[in-house]
């Protein structure tokens, strides 16, 4: 969306704690640097965090998106970019947050299933909510299409919220997002 114009913004840097992420290859295609800080590689999370801070702070983004992310922020790096990290996680928040969303939506038996695109604050999956993307849960349906459903989802709600971030449209007022 960025190449076609669709968001005035500029991918900067990459940054992943997966050495196989597939969007190495993407950013690489797009001339987009990127940093892989394998948090395997480190003996203490500490150490890793202190590291990522520091790399983020070099680079200064205007917003991080923790697309793929599967770590807790520590609040220090949270607190160096209030308001300007961006996750996307697979429920319609505040039901499943954490690991397994889809799993737990599947398993609980709700109609409706989706996804959320929202600040990161320092709980888990508790950040002001930007926008979210509905799934209706058809009888029959696998948790697998459950699954692709969502992401599908996904890659229509992030964009938006990332454009929505670009433009300045986003404002945060008692946790409450609106747009502009």
């Amino acid at each position: 969306m960025i190449k076609k114009g669709k968001i005035p913004g500029n991918p900067a840097f990459l940054v992943t704690d997966n050495p196989e992420a597939p969007s190495i290859q993407i950013a690489a295609r797009y001339n987009v640097p990127s940093k892989i800080l394998d948090w395997k590689s480190y003996s203490k999370k500490e150490e890793y965090h202190r590291d990522l801070l520091k790399f983020l702070q070099e680079i200064s983004p205007d917003l991080i998106v923790a697309c793929g992310y599967m770590r807790i922020l520590k609040p220090e790096i949270i607190q160096a970019f209030p308001n300007r990290i961006i996750n996307i996680h697979p429920s319609l928040l505040p039901s499943f947050a954490g690991l397994h969303a889809q799993k737990q939506a599947f398993e609980y038996g709700v109609k409706i299933a989706g996804c959320t695109a929202h600040f990161v604050d320092e709980g888990v999956d508790s950040g002001p909510i930007i926008l979210q993307g509905v799934v209706k849960i058809e009888e029959g349906m696998t948790e697998r299409e459950l699954t692709l459903a969502i992401l599908k989802e996904e890659h229509k709600i992030l964009p938006l919220a990332v454009k929505y971030f670009c433009e300045d449209r986003l404002s945060i007022k008692d946790r409450k997002v609106s747009i502009l």
